[in-house]
């Protein structure tokens, strides 16, 4: 069964840190472009980062530049998003989702073949 699952979501205080996890099973990620994408209540769901199947390719959205960090293990089948400086307003379930041979990843939803399940992240005090 193919699969992606998230973790590394919880409860954090404004300024600081979290690291998620997308863990791929049944299937490797060595030749997929990975977005993460993140929807909070009542809001539509949103591309935050992403990254090329090659490693090198990454985007990120203007609201979390300088704050998260997206990067791939592909020995471990996993990628990351390293998030810093977390603010109330990233709040949010994310999701992680994978994109056959795409070097030059986007944050069009139709690009990706494969979502996870979602984490959840709250950022409050």
């Amino acid at each position: 069964q193919l699969q992606l699952v998230e973790s590394g979501g919880g409860l954090v205080q404004p300024g600081g840190s979290l690291r998620l996890s997308c863990a791929a099973s049944g299937f490797t990620l060595v030749y997929y472009a990975i977005g993460w994408f993140r929807q909070a209540p009542g809001k539509e769901r949103e591309g935050v980062s992403c990254i090329g199947s090659n490693g090198v390719n990454t985007n990120y959205a203007d609201s979390v530049k300088g704050r998260f960090t997206i990067s791939r293990d592909n020995a471990k089948n996993t990628v990351y998003l390293q998030m810093n400086s977390l603010k109330p307003e990233d709040t949010a379930v994310y999701y992680c989702a994978a994109a056959y041979g795409t070097s030059w990843p986007s944050f069009s939803f139709y690009e990706y073949d494969y979502w996870g399940q979602g984490t959840q992240v709250t950022v409050s005090s």
